[in-house]
This record gives structure tokens, sequence and C-alpha cells, in this order.
């Protein structure tokens, strides 16, 4: 399918496409030079018109082929002519409406120059929604609320990421959040929250750690052992851990914190 466009001079402000001009060769110009092809324009020799003092016009046969596959519902690109040194002498412009995929569009395009042209380039002035850059994309709204666990100190993870220590300020998005806690000697928890899209920042959240069923002793070099405290003298501490007795010097423990244990049957 062939029909005619009207073409018509527009400024422009990115160049998108550059082919030195052979005299007497079509000049095919594939736009954009990266990615997805969309169009192929097919400049024919520039035939020169009338010269009005240092400037020329020249038209020249036109095609315009879309190689994309849906409709440019309206484009407009612009065409500059370079002369041998890169010094830009002139310029003109194609307009396109309702270019279906696979169609071709044959004009004459009119240039005007203050020189002789080597080099040809086209660039978009004006692009449809379907061929512009997507627009960047604003993050989304998070607010900011305080975590704590009781006791103090747990580490904490917010959607599975490490989030720090209670207590906490943490910045969360509208929508369904997971919290967890995890501090030696306590049970580890998980709380659910939700955010709603109005909600404002300043909110806090705080979760009570349940107690392990293990005692938990603190050595003096900073080390922490959950494990079931059997006895302890003036000179030793027994522990179990993992079914096995350990005995601990007992001016290495730094503190214990025992759980409460029922008492054996028959006591």
């Amino acid at each position: 399918m062939v029909r005619a466009k009207a073409v018509s001079a527009i400024m422009l402000t990115l160049l998108l496409g550059a082919v030195a001009y052979a005299k007497d060769e079509p000049t095919v110009i594939v736009w954009p030079e990266t990615g997805k092809p969309v169009l192929r324009f097919t400049f024919g020799k520039l035939k020169e018109g009338t010269t009005y003092e240092h400037e020329r016009h020249y038209t020249c046969d036109t095609a315009a082929e879309n190689v994309w596959d849906k409709q440019i519902s309206a484009a407009t690109f612009s065409v500059y002519l370079f002369d041998k040194n890169n010094v830009r002498i002139g310029e003109g412009s194609v307009y396109l409406t309702n270019v279906e995929a696979g169609e071709v569009v044959k004009f004459q395009t009119t240039l005007r120059a203050a020189g002789i042209p080597v080099l040809l380039k086209v660039a978009p002035t004006s692009l449809p929604v379907e061929l512009r850059p997507p627009a960047p994309s604003r993050p989304p709204r998070t607010i900011s609320i305080t975590v704590n666990s009781a006791p103090q100190g747990a580490a904490l993870k917010l959607d599975g990421a490490e989030a720090g220590v209670t207590p906490k300020m943490v910045r969360v998005t509208a929508g369904k959040h997971t919290l967890e806690f995890n501090k030696e000697g306590f049970t580890p928890g998980k709380f659910p929250i939700e955010i709603g899209p109005d909600d404002a920042s300043g909110g806090s959240v705080s979760y009570e750690l349940g107690v392990l069923a293990h005692d938990t002793v603190e050595l003096r070099d900073g080390s922490v052992l959950v494990c079931d405290v059997e006895s302890m003298s003036a000179t030793e501490v027994v522990i179990r851990v993992g079914g096995a007795l350990q005995k601990l010097d007992r001016n290495k423990v730094k503190r214990m914190l025992l759980t409460e244990r029922d008492p054996p049957p028959g006591k």
C-alpha cells in the first residue's frame, strides 16, 4: 500500500540517525538506530532548486516504511543536512500520520541548506505515546513506624530482610508486611501488619517475645549458650547441651537466664 503524505518544517532537539549522503545513490536510514526498528527512511537524490543568495533549496523523493508491528498514528521527524566538516547547514522535516504496519508512504521532502550537503541525519521531534520512552516511575509512598519488642534488643526482619535491632524505626509501603523477631533465649516470633494507603507516619508496633523452653547461659567472652542448667556449685556450672553434660568454670559465667520448669513427678 502506498499513499502520499504531507511534509512540513519543524525544529529538532535530538539527533538519532545519520548516513553519509551519496550523490546518486539513495540514502537509507533505519530509526531507531538501536533496539527494535520502527521506520525505514529512503531518501533519493537531492535535486537542487532555486537559490536565494547563500541559501540553496533542495527536494528529494522520500519513502517511509513502517517496519514495526503496529500502526504509527502520528510522528514528526526533522531532517538535517551537514557539510563535509560535519557542520549543520540545512534542515527540513517529515510528518507521518496513520501509517499501518508494513505500509510504505512516498512523498517529496523539501530542504534548505547554506552550502553543499554531504551528510543526512533524521531525528524525532514528536512521537505518539506508543513510541515514546516510558516515563520514570515514581517510588512508592512509604511511612515510618517504630518497631519495638519486649524485651528490647531483638534482631528484626521486615518481609524477610534484615532491618536492625529493636527498638527500630522502619519505612514501609502500603499493603501487608511481616515483622520477624529473634533474640537469644526467647522464642522467635512473627507479627503481620497492614498499612493503609492513607496511613500517616508516626505509628508504632510492639511485640512480646516468648521464653524458650531452655535456659540461657551468657559467658564473659560474649558467647551465649542455649542449654539446660543441671547444677551449680561455688566452682562450676553443669549444663546439658544436646543431651551431653558439660562443665563450665563458674568464673567464666557472666549471667544465666533460667526457665520455669515443672517439678519431676512424685516431688
